[in-house]
This record gives structure tokens, C-alpha cells and sequence, in this order.
């Protein structure tokens, strides 16, 4: 091929199913609005400096929770354990409210902290940049708990857990996952 050739790029539904082979934990973001609990998962979640410390998590436009969470200003992000499916499809979902009969708490820095989660990340937002159909949202880090020591949720190929399914044999992407109506 020379550098002359145009090569399309690929469309939403290649690009999630070739994403999909890149293995991703599973986070819950929350965010409280005037004292309202507010969250999604999210699996778009990365360290993104030490010093200062910030994180940054992508959002959905068409989510409900991203732009509350930024009016709010702070949020939790709450890293998420293997065996925690119901609270990941409670938050994955559009249906339904989040919080109904769920045990959390409010941290001590106003922010829905969920239970029984490996870790919790506190922030601040430091800056949001708009990404295609997507926020980057970068927080500043204020506090870390290291709660628990088990095996983390795993995202990948649409499932949960590392499946040694081919990707040729995964027809079609699956809707929750890749940030998909998430945020």
C-alpha cells in the first residue's frame, strides 16, 4: 500500500468489537446533586498522573449522570470486584433508579462511597475536554481507599471475565460495553 492510498476508518461497530479484545475493569462513578445520588459504570477509568494526582474517566454524551456529576464537581469513583454483576447492571443500565435499596454512604467528601467495592477513588473535577462522542473528564485525586484485596470485575468482548472466544466468532457488538449509553 503507498501512502497515497485512503484507508477508511473503521465504523462504531468495528471499533467496539476490535476495543472489546483490550481487557478493562469496571468501575461505578458517583456524584451527588443536591443531595441526590447520582452514578454510572464506567469502564473508561485510567491513572493518568502522580504528582499532581489526577484520573480521568470518559463519559457518554448521551448519559444522563456525566453532566450532573460535573455540576456537582466532586465524584467517587468505586472499582468494582469480580462477584459485584447486580451493582454493574444496576448502574449500566438507563432503567430504573440506581441507589433503591442499595447500602451506600456519603464520604467525607460528599460523595456516594458503595460498599464492599476493592477501591474508592476520591476527586475533584480538574478539567472536562470533549472527545468525539465522549467527555474526558480528569479529576483530581483526593483521597484513596484500598478496601479489599480480591479478584477485580474484568470487561471484555462483551462479557465479564477473559473468554478465550475468537473474536471472528463475535457477530455482534454487545450494546453494554465500550462506554456504550454509560455516563
Amino acid at each position: 500500500m503507498s501512502t497515497h492510498d485512503v484507508v477508511e476508518a473503521p465504523t462504531p461497530d468495528e471499533l467496539r468489537r476490535a476495543m472489546g479484545a483490550f481487557a478493562s475493569g469496571v468501575t461505578v462513578v458517583t456524584g451527588l446533586e443536591s443531595d441526590e445520588p447520582i452514578g454510572f459504570a464506567c469502564q473508561s477509568f485510567a491513572s493518568v498522573s502522580l504528582d499532581p494526582p489526577l484520573v480521568l474517566f470518559c463519559a457518554d454524551h448521551r448519559g444522563r449522570a456525566r453532566p450532573r456529576i460535573r455540576t456537582a464537581g466532586r465524584f467517587t469513583v468505586n472499582v468494582l470486584g469480580s462477584d459485584q454483576q447486580d451493582v454493574c447492571s444496576r448502574f449500566g443500565s438507563s432503567r430504573g433508579l440506581k441507589f433503591d435499596g442499595l447500602e451506600w454512604d456519603v464520604s467525607r467528601w460528599g460523595t456516594p462511597s458503595l460498599r464492599d467495592v476493592l477501591l474508592r477513588v476520591h476527586c475533584e473535577v480538574f478539567d472536562v475536554h470533549v472527545a468525539g462522542d465522549h467527555d474526558v473528564v480528569l479529576g483530581r485525586v483526593l483521597e484513596v481507599e484500598l478496601l479489599e484485596d480480591e479478584p477485580p470485575m474484568i470487561f471484555h468482548r462483551g462479557g465479564f471475565g477473559v473468554q478465550t472466544t475468537p473474536a471472528s466468532s463475535l457477530d455482534e457488538p454487545a450494546l453494554w460495553g465500550w462506554g456504550d449509553h454509560w455516563g
